[in-house]
């Protein structure tokens, strides 16, 4: 039975019509989730100055990315952040720190940034991703009002000595069995694009429904200059839809987000990721740019869903100021129309 599956799984990633599979899971996201697309906007809480040499990230201690590097923002700075995501539409705020863990005294100043947050913004929620932490930490979290805890698992168990050797597979297991336990609610995810097999694909779905894991965040290899990783592209836009639709098939009611890359991999089809996917980023990713809100909020809207937020997409479109988009019909010019003339 076992066997069947996984080779009915392989199907979905290989010959399986993409129309059939888009299909097939726009059927389950609509069941749990309607046509509703909830919003994540990440704040850098910290920046660089990591000692992980995760290879395919620009803030690891191996990478020449040139990013901007400081520490811990003043807690008004991510409060103010926190507030204009919500007003930006956003119904979860997702915090970042750099580094393999948290010192204590960083959770401390990390808990009151999270409870001021909630007692502005209480019907909001909010994620963190704050690396590796162990049971005390995710109490403290927990018992600050924190909505969930965000630790990808990246890659298979196989796989995960490959691209990365300062800490393993298992720590990132442990800290989410530690969230797990605190009652916060799991948030991990993958990255698609680092040479991983179909099977290993498969696993880690598997993986992240044994986990019960409610929030699943797809990430599509950005191959960043100065990262071991910016020489690899080897993604498709069907295949990238293709592990969209088999993550939503097995993890059936969890949250499947179209994260990192996905302008860059799916390019004409990422419209198409919203069948499969009920969330998704918007305002950029870790250490990369994204699509403009106008063109993300206007994708959402152009293919009939709507968004998670007290705010209407359509109030949201009208607060962006008029000249990140111009609407108005251009006719081609001279130079358009006759490109080789020769007179």
């Amino acid at each position: 039975m076992l066997f069947h599956m996984e080779n009915q799984y392989n199907k979905y990633l290989t010959t399986t019509p993409i129309t059939e599979l888009l299909d097939s899971a726009f059927s389950i996201r609509e069941r749990h989730f309607g046509k509703q697309v909830t919003i994540h906007i990440i704040n850098n809480a910290q920046n660089g100055h990591c000692p992980e040499d995760c290879s395919y990230c620009a803030q690891a201690k191996t990478a020449d990315s040139n990013i901007e590097t400081y520490g811990l923002k003043p807690a008004d700075e991510m409060l103010e952040e926190a507030t204009r995501a919500y007003e930006q539409g956003a119904h979860r705020y997702c915090m970042v720190l750099s580094g393999r863990g948290p010192t204590p005294t960083k959770i401390n100043q990390i808990t009151d940034v999270i409870r001021t947050i909630k007692r502005k913004h209480p019907d909001k929620e909010v994620c963190l991703s704050a690396g590796l932490i162990n049971d005390g930490m995710a109490i403290a979290l927990q018992q600050a009002g924190l909505d969930r805890l965000n630790h990808n698992i990246n890659t298979s168990e196989d796989k995960y000595a490959d691209i990365c050797t300062t800490h393993t597979y298992m720590d990132r297991l442990n800290t989410l069995t530690s969230a797990q336990k605190a009652g916060l609610t799991l948030c991990s995810g993958i990255i698609v694009g680092m040479g991983e097999t179909h099977d290993e694909l498969i696993a880690m779905a598997l993986k992240l429904k044994s986990l019960n894991v409610r929030s699943i965040p797809i990430n599509f290899l950005i191959p960043v200059p100065g990262t071991p990783f910016e020489n690899c592209n080897t993604l498709t836009p069907e295949f990238c839809l293709r592990v969209l639709c088999l993550f939503r098939l097995i993890n059936t009611d969890a949250e499947i987000r179209m994260a990192a890359g996905r302008e860059y991999h799916l390019r004409s089809l990422q419209v198409m990721g919203l069948y499969p996917a009920n969330s998704l980023f918007m305002d950029g990713y870790l250490n990369t740019v994204g699509t403009h809100q106008f063109e993300t909020l206007k994708m959402i809207q152009d293919a009939g869903f709507d968004i998670e937020s007290n705010t209407s997409v359509d109030a949201l479109l009208a607060g962006i100021k008029a000249e990140t988009h111009d609407p108005s019909v251009q006719l081609k010019t001279k130079e358009a129309l006759r490109p080789v003339q020769t007179n």
